[in-house]
């Protein structure tokens, strides 16, 4: 839906008015390298996406806020009078929480807004959808409101809605991405100090494709806690050795090799050794993109895969079964499973000249061996959260 249509699906809904409608963008976000890294105290490589949430937003001259969606039937409209900070288990808690963290933080708003949001994210695909809307939302209103809008304490503010109001216990590497992205750069992110260095991500003639599995994630929370538990558990017999570590990921590959026989049991040994590994490879993989370096990027991109298929085992048939056909086609410099494991995306980097032929080979036989039927999303780098001016 083109911006133009958007404005007149607002207008349409709420008429004319005085005050001026603006709009505004967050993208989705993929982490190209650096799985299960974020609680090891680790690095991740995330980038913004060109596609995401595009909100249209205008004051009111009550003290109502109205939510609508292009996507989503579901509407709601709140007082800012009386009290609104309650959950309905819809898309609405999470812009819902923005005003309440705004809220808490002393940032209130002057007046009510009818807001209007159109997402391109798919839904479930593990792109960041719901960090999208939190991120556009503060972005919006403290605009709005003539207020800084800094994007890093957006981002905190975003994970805070997502953990305290939303409930979801997650990390704050999607939220530090759509709200910090900027076009053809990746972001080198220490999700536990949030230092982080724009890195580029020239692509020239090859694409990121995301491959969705489309297979319901049943086993995510429980296995997510089991990891963790896992890396604590290594934590804890290493610091015999190094009483200053405090997280698995500070150890460098030569160290851990010299270590790893403390840890007796054969699984969390194999955990421990793809968190080392693979912050290496996030650190290596940045030498690689600073240098234009894209084979050798790919390269770690299916390191990393087999280290989260072997080592780490959050894999499963379906991400394996993706990667490993994607693999064999010529034009596919790297691919991996990105996210929590157990079904959701993989990431391939393709020429774009072997796209088509990704999407239909890839897809034919991830279909004839899984039974299901994958989504594709073709795209490059895009822009962390802003305005979208007339024209744009």
């Amino acid at each position: 839906m083109t911006t133009q249509q958007l404005m007149q699906r607002f207008m349409d809904k709420h008429g004319e008015s005085r005050h001026e409608v603006r709009i505004f963008n967050a993208p989705g976000r993929v982490n190209l390298i650096g799985e299960h890294l974020d609680y090891n105290g680790g690095y991740v490589l995330p980038a913004a996406l060109e596609f995401g949430t595009t909100l249209i937003i205008r004051p009111r001259d009550d003290k109502k806020v109205s939510f609508s969606s292009t996507n989503i039937p579901y509407e709601l409209t709140i007082s800012l009078d009386e009290d609104y900070r309650y959950k309905s288990d819809q898309w609405t808690d999470y812009p819902v929480g923005v005003i309440t963290e705004l809220h808490k933080i002393g940032s209130n708003l002057s007046s009510g807004y009818d807001l209007l949001y159109h997402g391109d994210i798919p839904n479930g695909a593990g792109l960041s959808s719901s960090a999208s809307i939190e991120v556009v939302t503060a972005y919006a209103l403290l605009s709005m409101e003539g207020k800084a809008a800094d994007t890093v304490e957006i981002a905190k503010l975003s994970q805070r809605v997502e953990n305290l109001f939303v409930g979801v216990n997650s990390g704050i590497m999607d939220q530090f991405a759509v709200a910090n992205g900027k076009q053809d750069h990746a972001i080198l992110l220490m999700c536990d100090t949030l230092e982080y260095e724009l890195v580029p991500f020239q692509t020239g003639p090859y694409k990121i494709v995301i491959s969705n599995t489309n297979k319901r994630r049943g086993l995510v929370d429980s296995k997510y806690n089991e990891r963790r538990s896992e890396c604590d558990h290594a934590l804890e017999i290493l610091q015999n050795e190094l009483p200053a570590l405090t997280y698995l990921a500070q150890l460098n590959p030569d160290q851990f090799v010299t270590l790893q026989d403390n840890i007796q049991d054969e699984t969390v040994r194999r955990r421990a050794q793809h968190v080392v590994e693979e912050n290496q490879r996030v650190l290596d993989s940045v030498k690689a993109l600073k240098n234009g370096d894209l084979e050798s990027f790919g390269q770690y991109m299916n390191q990393s895969h087999d280290s989260l298929r072997y080592l780490y085992e959050v894999t499963g048939d379906e991400l394996d079964a993706l990667v490993e056909e994607a693999q064999r086609i010529p034009g596919t410099l790297g691919s991996r499973m990105t996210g929590a494991g157990f079904g959701g995306c993989t990431v391939s980097l393709v020429h774009e000249d072997a796209v088509e032929r990704f999407i239909a080979e890839v897809g034919q036989q991830y279909e004839s061996r899984t039974g299901l039927k994958p989504d594709f999303y073709v795209c490059g780098v895009g822009q962390g959260v802003h305005e979208v001016k007339e024209g744009e």
